[in-house]
């Protein structure tokens, strides 16, 4: 999800003429949708269904979002290219990435809490920036290069944004099929991780 506030900025700005303010702005009701069902609804889930199927349903939900996004157009407007697909979006943010940090730290002995969640944070912001990296490479080849050109940079955008949803999509699926669930150990370790999801900052 790196990738796409990265590239839904630089959509807002470079195709459809927004500044830098208003291309935050934009972002808002997707930020206060996460902030919302983080808080509200994420956790309540935690402790019926587990981790496992908010992580595999909410990285679905990412992509569809993704791909919802990929469909922007060079003559597109906020209300109808960006802001329904950004809310999915962010729906399968909001139920995917808590879970997935509980997950990643509910395996760990006590002793062992702050050396997990070192490596959790580390591989998060290192897989952040090489996924943002591969990301950019993809979409630079599509088009992105060509500032000025509006059907081009769409395109180079789209291509990211389908990229993006791809690495969610499979992502999802691994986890519905490969990961063990256990609902309730995550719903004993829901209340001890939760600050660490906020320290790494979504």
């Amino acid at each position: 999800w790196i990738p796409m506030w990265y590239f839904l900025n630089l959509y807002l700005q470079q195709v459809l003429g927004y500044g830098a303010f208003a291309s935050g702005a934009a972002l808002l009701p997707m930020t206060v949708l996460l902030m919302i069902f983080m808080t509200a609804l994420t956790s309540r889930l935690m402790t019926k269904v587990g981790a496992k199927p908010l992580i595999g349903v909410g990285l679905l939900l990412l992509a569809a979002g993704l791909v919802w996004l990929a469909a922007v157009e060079p003559t597109g407007t906020f209300l109808v290219d960006v802001l329904p697909a950004s809310l999915v979006a962010a729906l399968g943010m909001s139920l995917a990435y808590i879970p997935a940090m509980i997950a990643a730290m509910s395996g760990a002995p006590q002793e062992q809490a702050g050396l997990a969640s070192g490596i959790v944070n580390t591989t998060y912001n290192a897989g952040s920036a090489l996924g943002l990296a591969a990301l950019t490479a993809v979409a630079m080849s599509q088009g992105a290069d060509q500032l000025g050109n509006l059907p081009r940079l769409t395109e180079g955008f789209s291509a990211a944004f389908i990229g993006a949803a791809v690495v969610a999509a499979v992502g999802g699926v691994i986890t519905l099929l490969v990961m063990k669930g256990d609902k309730a150990a995550a719903a004993e370790a829901a209340p001890a991780p939760a600050p660490q999801a906020e320290k790494a900052g979504v």
